[in-house]
């Protein structure tokens, strides 16, 4: 069994080499979104320690993994997050998933941290839409635009809104949210997310299309993100991407990422949950071997689903 993956690389049998970590340190939300997956876990309640993800993030950057982002559940409701950041290894980037309503008061100590940048979930701007979206009884949304001006003031740049449409509710909403975007002078992406059909959330799909064109139309400026060959369109001066997930070759194609769970399992896809490693009592010497057969079960979505 290998001490150490120095020098190495984690590549699948696809020869997709992983260079990220999609870690959820929690299952517990602050939020109940209609549309929330759970990040594909079924619902575990235990929690991984401070030392055990230290340990398994450190594992991957032996085999030059350089990228790590810290999701949920709620990531804040940690109240040890911060010493989380301090534990990790040396990295290209840290960034974290949070639907921003702890995050004013935090955003400073997370920066100081380690943290590097923040993804903001943000559907609406509508305080009603908003409550009914995240089942939220409070009207809550004026914290999460205070977080979000927080971050982009201490640097956890840029912050990148996600925004999943939901046909019927939020989808003529694009404009505003380009327009909220673009008061941040380049410092807030928008990320608009094509939702994910964990739910019985069928009609709530929009036509994907239709959006993209409706981009493709007013961009004064397309780029592309070498990753999924996803678009990145300049609208007004905001910066807005269109992420398509669903049955998205390329997407799988190009997948360079390998999930944590929160109660510490290696999960090869977000969409499978029959191929789990477990490492939450693992020693620290036997991590790269587990890392290493995580990683030997990566097999493409949607060649799963074709087959």
């Amino acid at each position: 069994m290998n001490s150490s993956g120095a020098g190495m690389t984690l590549t699948d049998p696809f020869g997709r080499t992983v260079r990220s970590l999609r870690m959820s340190i929690t299952n517990r939300c602050n939020l109940n979104c209609i549309y929330c997956h759970n990040e594909g876990d079924p619902g575990s309640v235990s929690e991984m320690s401070v030392k055990t993800i230290a340990n398994i993030v450190r594992a991957a950057a032996d085999f030059g993994v350089d990228r790590v982002k810290i999701s949920g559940g709620e990531p804040l409701l940690r109240k040890d997050l911060e010493d989380i950041l301090t534990m990790l290894p040396p990295l290209k980037d840290v960034s974290l998933t949070t639907n921003a309503i702890l995050l004013q008061e935090r955003a400073g100590s997370l920066k100081d941290a380690g943290l590097n940048r923040v993804n903001v979930s943000l559907d609406t701007l509508d305080p009603e839409k908003f409550r009914m979206i995240t089942n939220c009884k409070k009207n809550i949304l004026g914290k999460v635009v205070a977080g979000i001006e927080e971050a982009v003031r201490v640097g956890l740049t840029p912050v990148k809104l996600n925004m999943v449409l939901l046909k019927d509710l939020n989808e003529t909403e694009i404009e505003d949210m380009l327009s909220f975007t673009s008061q941040f002078n380049g410092n807030v992406i928008l990320q608009l997310i094509e939702l994910m059909d964990f739910k019985d959330v069928a009609d709530l799909h929009v036509n994907a299309d239709e959006v993209e064109n409706a981009l493709l139309s007013r961009a004064t400026d397309v780029k592309v993100r070498r990753m999924h060959h996803r678009k990145k369109y300049i609208i007004n001066g905001a910066e807005v991407e269109f992420v398509r997930p669903i049955d998205n070759t390329e997407f799988c194609a190009n997948c360079n990422r390998l999930r944590v769970t929160a109660d510490g399992k290696l999960k090869p896809c977000l969409l499978v949950n029959d191929n789990l490693v477990d490492v939450s009592d693992a020693d620290p010497e036997e991590l790269p071997a587990l890392l290493q057969l995580a990683v030997s079960r990566r097999l493409p979505f949607y060649t799963s689903r074709r087959d």
